[in-house]
């Protein structure tokens, strides 16, 4: 072992040119690897610091999951909307030992109205009750806490942005139009959120939930642990969350809650595509490494070394390699996990304050994983050197292997097989999941071609020979012939290339694709002329003014909302959130055509449901049948089946009366009004009318406006693809440049001759020009047919047209930055090796 590691250790001191492809792709694998398990520890553990429950020691809120009975354990999903508990909870809570007081806080959206009719809406602004203040605790600057029901205490912040003062009036809008209060005091404000207090009767009456609070915040007594108390509070909570620390920030805040389980998942497929994009790149690296060193594994294999010995080199070479590239790449992914969060944040994927949770052990897991797909790509590399016969080993190292063994062909092949089979399923499957699959089947062709790569770029290069003999003479006929003789050392430069194209082009037309769709079918679907919208929400009494405006047919209020499904698949229960909306029935059919295919919306009143037609079948249910859901904040529902529908791209999977859905969502608001004229209304006359409606802030758009709306969760999910799918493509730009200079800068010795032999130093250069556009050429093409043919089967399936959905100017940029990439890494390259002069070159070792 000792000898081993000795040559191991001398081989890589003497070729540190030769391992530093290798290096590069380990440290730049591990760095990915290593973010990715950072945001998943911060899916578990971070959060932001909690504002109003600063004082609680303990904070007791709904189930912010979903577990249905028979599912396992991991088999858990978010809630979309705050769930409440029971008020009468406190009681219980209070008699816990050590606890000091349990308070009940009441959360409801609250807006101030300014003087000019402006709502301050800019960020969360809440009523409570004045008895939470204590949680915080929020202390007054001045005046006296609210007493009346007509009487309201302001945050500082809030009260200076409204320009009022202690003793002055002001009007907020709660749940309906606005209504005057009496300043009675001010208070500190917060950070993150806007807060008003009432009196404890007029909050309660103000939240309008009855028996139900937003939390119970805990005060301990001196010298109580909030962990102990915790502990203690659970045994009576029953199916409430008992959170400290920096988990009560997830009872305070709904979206700290839901980006810790969106953290979760960006990380665990975000770090699936990291690592197996690592392990195709480290194993590319290692195999072009290793197969530049083919005369000295075959002088090994001369002098009587085993297969083992030789596999056992290269593993132990690869290991050193890997701990030193895995220690420095895990350090490096705490910057990358940064840089990551500030990107989401950017966006507005996650809190600009939602910290990382940081700790040696995804940092280990990072090294460990790298090392592993170091040591796999190792063994994977090793195989073909280690087993030449040492009768073969001269012969097998002059000249490059061309054909390639049965097993490889028929698993590349394969591969290609089943990634075109994938691609297929967009035709049978609508929604994320034809998005999905078509991604999956893009990065499995890929693959497949990468591993008989050296066949295809064969037959590539043998009808370009000719062609570049042609063109360029000298300098075409030797890029030809070095390319054709040399198809493995070209598949090494192409597939990563390959990989970057089809991989960029994949993640940005893709979602691209199913936003576009959803766009489309609600541009079809809304008949409607005019949308109503107001910051923080419409108040149901919007959508009756509306309606009795001359010259108004209808007026359909919409909520936007999200159900939890579960359903038994073989032993399993799949559970998972879908987007929903509440409609009046008896008036969404006047403002919306969702391609009501069975039953009558008109029904959808009280217990009813509509569903999409996919999802029908997917249940298993039809017209008269019950379906089992939880509604956004996790209450189990039981509704009639009362119609099906065909456009759920526009409208999600289920329908819901919106009476039922604003019960079920924090702010009791409408997301929007569709209005509708009477044929022969002067649309003029109507849109001035709807505008005079009074109702602070209320803005009446052309229906277009929500049609170009639709989509928002795709939109959101598509800025996400972008963020992961721009740091993948960046380090297989990394990596690209890596194997190109490594394949180039080797070729010191053929340059050398070439020179001697009466080849021009330009004629050198012309030919690896021609080299580097044969290169990037095959790679954009593969790369380019690779992604078209699923993308066009996708937006065939979702928009009825092959055409992919998109600028063509990201397309133009990949390829334009592609071309440049391979250009300039071989140019520099080929400029570095021709430095030297011919007679001191023509004699350095290989």
């Amino acid at each position: 072992m000792v000898s081993v590691l000795t040559l191991a250790w001398q081989t890589i001191r003497t070729r540190l040119g030769g391992f530093a492809g290798a290096f590069i792709a380990i440290l730049c694998g591990t760095a990915l690897v290593a973010a990715c398990g950072v945001l998943m520890e911060s899916g578990l553990r971070a959060g932001v610091p909690t504002q109003r429950y600063a004082a609680a020691a303990v904070v007791v809120g709904g189930a912010r999951s979903v577990h249905p009975p028979g599912a396992d354990a991991l088999s858990t999903e978010q809630v979309g909307e705050q769930p409440p508990v029971p008020a009468s909870l406190a009681g219980r809570i209070a008699a816990v030992p050590g606890v000091r007081a349990a308070v009940p806080e009441q959360s409801f959206p609250a807006h101030v109205v300014t003087r000019d009719g402006r709502v301050l809406a800019d960020r969360e602004s809440l009523g409570h009750n004045w008895d939470a203040a204590v949680l915080a605790p929020f202390t007054l600057r001045g005046g006296t806490a609210p007493a009346a029901a007509d009487e309201v205490v302001l945050d500082a912040d809030l009260a200076r942005r409204a320009d009022v003062g202690i003793g002055g009036q002001v009007r907020i809008t709660t749940r309906s139009g606005p209504v005057p209060f009496k300043v009675s005091g001010v208070v500190d404000g917060l950070s993150r959120q806007s807060a008003m207090f009432f009196a404890p009767g007029r909050a309660a009456e103000l939240a309008a939930q009855p028996g139900r609070v937003h939390a119970i915040g805990v005060l301990a007594d001196p010298g109580v642990a909030p962990e102990t108390l915790a502990e203690r509070i659970r045994g009576v909570a029953g199916d409430a969350e008992v959170a400290t620390g920096v988990e009560r920030s997830s009872v305070e805040f709904l979206d700290v809650g839901q980006t810790r389980v969106l953290l979760l998942a960006i990380a665990g497929s975000f770090g699936g595509f990291a690592l197996l994009v690592a392990v195709f790149v480290v194993a590319s690296t290692l195999a072009l490494t290793i197969n530049q060193r083919r005369r000295e594994f075959a002088l090994l294999r001369a002098v009587a070394a085993t297969p083992r010995q030789i596999r056992k080199l290269i593993g132990t070479e690869t290991t050193l390699v890997a701990l030193v590239a895995g220690v420095l790449g895990s350090v490096l992914g705490l910057s990358v996990a940064s840089g990551l969060r500030d990107a989401f944040a950017a966006i507005g994927v996650v809190p600009a304050d939602f910290g990382l949770a940081i700790s040696p052990l995804p940092l280990a897991a990072a090294v460990v994983l790298g090392l592993g797909a170091a040591r796999l790509a190792a063994w994977a590399a090793a195989r073909r050197p280690s087993s030449i016969r040492p009768v073969e080993a001269l012969g097998e190292a002059a000249v490059e292997r061309r054909e390639l063994g049965r097993g490889r062909l028929l698993t590349g092949w394969g591969l290609v097989a089943a990634g075109a089979g994938g691609a297929l399923v967009p035709l049978f499957v609508r929604g994320e999941a034809a998005a999905a699959v078509s991604t999956m089947a893009t990065l499995v062709v890929v693959i497949g071609l990468a591993v008989v790569g050296p066949q295809v770029t064969g037959l590539v290069t043998r009808v370009l020979v000719p062609v570049l003999a042609r063109t360029w003479r000298i300098s075409g006929y030797l890029a030809g012939a070095n390319a054709h003789a040399n198809a493995r050392r070209v598949a090494a430069a192409v597939t990563p290339l390959m990989l970057a194209v089809a991989f960029a082009l994949a993640t940005f037309y893709g979602p691209t694709a199913m936003t576009s769709a959803a766009q489309q079918e609600s541009a079809r679907s809304t008949t409607a002329d005019y949308v109503l919208t107001a910051p923080g929400g419409v108040p149901p009494e919007v959508a009756a003014a509306a309606g009795r405006v001359p010259g108004v047919a209808a007026a359909t209020p919409v909520v936007r909302t999200s159900v939890v499904t579960a359903t038994k698949v073989s032993d399993s229960v799949e559970v998972q959130r879908t987007p929903a909306q509440g409609l009046a029935g008896d008036r969404a059919g006047a403002a919306l055509e969702l391609g009501v295919d069975a039953g009558r919306l008109t029904d959808l009143t009280g217990n009813a449901v509509a569903l999409s037609r996919s999802e029908a079948d997917w249940l298993d249910k039809k017209l008269g049948d019950e379906v089992e859901f939880y509604f956004g904040d996790g209450v189990p529902a039981k509704l009639r089946l009362v119609a099906t529908y065909t456009h759920d791209l526009a409208f999600g999977d289920f329908v819901l009366p919106v009476a039922l859905a604003r019960e079920h969502i924090g702010g009791r608001l409408d997301d929007s009004v569709l209005v509708r004229r009477e044929p022969g209304a002067d649309a003029s006359a109507v849109a001035s009318a709807l505008k005079a409606v009074s109702y602070p802030g209320l803005v009446v758009a052309p229906a277009a406006a929500a049609a170009s709306g639709a989509g928002g969760e795709q939109q959101a999910q598509f800025y996400l693809n972008l963020v992961a799918a721009g740091v993948i493509v960046g380090y297989l730009a990394i990596s690209v440049a890596n194997t190109l200079v490594l394949t180039t800068a080797q070729r010191g010795r053929e340059f050398a001759l070439l020179r001697l032999v009466g080849t021009t130093r330009r004629q050198v250069t012309r030919m690896m020009r021609l080299e580097a556009l044969t290169t990037v050429g095959i790679a954009v093409v593969m790369g380019t047919l690779v992604a078209l043919v699923p993308l066009a089967l996708l937006n065939f399936g979702l928009r009825g047209s092959l055409v992919p959905a998109g600028s063509p100017l990201v397309y133009a940029g990949t390829i334009s930055g592609a071309a440049a990439l391979g250009m300039v890494a071989i140019g520099v390259a080929t400029s570095v090796a021709l430095r030297a002069r011919p007679i001191d070159a023509i004699g350095l070792r290989e």
